[in-house]
């Protein structure tokens, strides 16, 4: 009851979502609070190779084609996008995929990248009223809104290590057939953050026939699929292997985006395509949660979805930071090529110790001014492990000599070791 003092009446009011406790902190939250108190080494200047942020030029003809769009912002936006924005994506799916055919209309959604569009989707089809705790499943180590998407749908998660001694395949068989009777969506991402694994088609067959058998939805998150090595071996998409496999795409649907692709993560723009049966849904979802694209954004997303020149170029300067770096790193820390992504997945000496990958990151700043990202904040515990555990995430984001120097760096740290 209120209390009543004098003519004034104090109410104490708390609404919060419950399931708000179980998120944690962002990595780099962790991060930040693992510094603290700590004096990188003035001497050298800070190399970051913390966080996935492209740092390659955004091209002039994207820059012109967001200025050439402002006068859109005096209307306001429809949530499906214009038609020349679906038409260019839809182009862009039939060149890289071999994906003629998608329906513009139905199989398509613009979203305002992949991290909101993730979120908004695990809320639109995850349907706590079936008389069960729904479930999610995620790879382990993962994207972190994998997590918080399903913990504020309502779900529980069930995280499928991956790990390098099985070549960061899932392990289907830790969940019991109850479990997989309550999976309700699968998050899969191909590369993969933070391995750089690639699915293939046998994988893509297998996780096929698991949603075939339980009826979950597959969300197949591709955002790294244009940083790879090999120009003549592109990554498998979901969508991709569904039609080699001569399948539908019924509850499959694919997330991609220009941040990596294009350089231009402060865009925040992509697209969401896939089961037409899903994306119905979605877009009735979208159209209250307010989630429509700026008119300006549009303009230059259909620019960049319809180059591809500076998509290899872009592409170039990662194959050559991979070509001199990695064989630096690996001589001291043992690390493989991804299969594609820019990470580079170390693991550091000293992993039978607590905490060897948060002591190794905190060390390596204090003493050479170089930033990772310890891998056991890109994971949780589950079947008594943390797969990240042990674990640094190099990110190749920064300029080639930034690069090169932060390699000489960590050699160092480690030669002392």
């Amino acid at each position: 009851m209120p209390r009543i003092i004098g003519r004034s009446i104090s109410i104490r009011v708390h609404i919060v979502n419950p399931s708000l406790s179980k998120l944690h902190p962002y990595p780099f939250e962790k991060l930040r609070q693992l510094f603290i108190g700590i004096t990188p080494n003035p001497n050298l200047p800070e190399i970051k190779l913390s966080i996935g942020e492209p740092q390659h030029a955004t091209p002039g003809f994207i820059k012109e084609a967001l200025i050439a769009g402002l006068p859109g912002l005096a209307n306001y936006p429809t949530t499906l996008g214009v038609p020349a924005l679906r038409h260019a994506i839809a182009d862009w799916m039939a060149r890289r995929y071999d994906l003629a055919g998608i329906d513009q209309e139905t199989q398509i959604i613009p979203v305002n990248g992949s991290r909101e569009a993730l979120f908004a989707l695990t809320q639109a089809v995850i349907d706590p009223s079936r008389g069960y705790q729904p479930l999610v499943v995620s790879p382990n180590p993962f994207y972190q809104i994998y997590e918080g998407a399903a913990y504020l749908a309502g779900a529980d998660l069930r995280f499928l290590n991956t790990l390098p001694e099985n070549d960061f395949a899932f392990d289907y068989d830790s969940l019991s057939d109850e479990e997989w009777r309550r999976v309700q969506l699968f998050f899969v991402c191909s590369p993969g953050n933070p391995t750089g694994k690639v699915l293939d088609l046998d994988d893509w067959k297998n996780l096929f026939a698991l949603s075939d058998k339980y009826g979950f939805i597959i969300a197949s998150d591709e955002c790294y699929s244009e940083i790879f090595f090999d120009e003549d071996k592109p990554p498998l998409g979901g969508m991709q292997a569904a039609k080699l496999l001569g399948r539908s795409f019924d509850r499959l649907v694919m997330l991609s985006s220009l941040s990596k692709r294009s350089n231009v993560p402060g865009m925040r723009s992509g697209f969401v395509a896939g089961d037409a049966a899903i994306m119905k849904p979605f877009l009735l979802y979208r159209t209250y949660h307010g989630n429509a694209m700026s008119p300006a954004l549009q303009a230059a997303s259909i620019a960049a979805w319809k180059d591809e020149a500076h998509v290899v170029a872009n592409r170039r300067q990662y194959q050559e930071k991979f070509a001199a770096v990695e064989p630096l790193v690996s001589a001291v820390l043992g690390t493989a090529m991804p299969d594609a992504s820019f990470y580079l997945w170390a693991k550091v000496p000293g992993t039978d110790t607590p905490q060897s990958d948060t002591n190794f990151a905190r060390a390596l700043a204090a003493d050479y001014n170089v930033v990772v990202l310890p891998g056991s904040f890109l994971a949780r515990e589950a079947r008594g492990i943390n797969p990240g555990a042990g674990f640094v995430r190099i990110a190749l984001v920064p300029p080639l000599a930034q690069c090169l120097a932060a390699a000489d760096r960590i050699h160092q740290f480690v030669s002392k070791l």
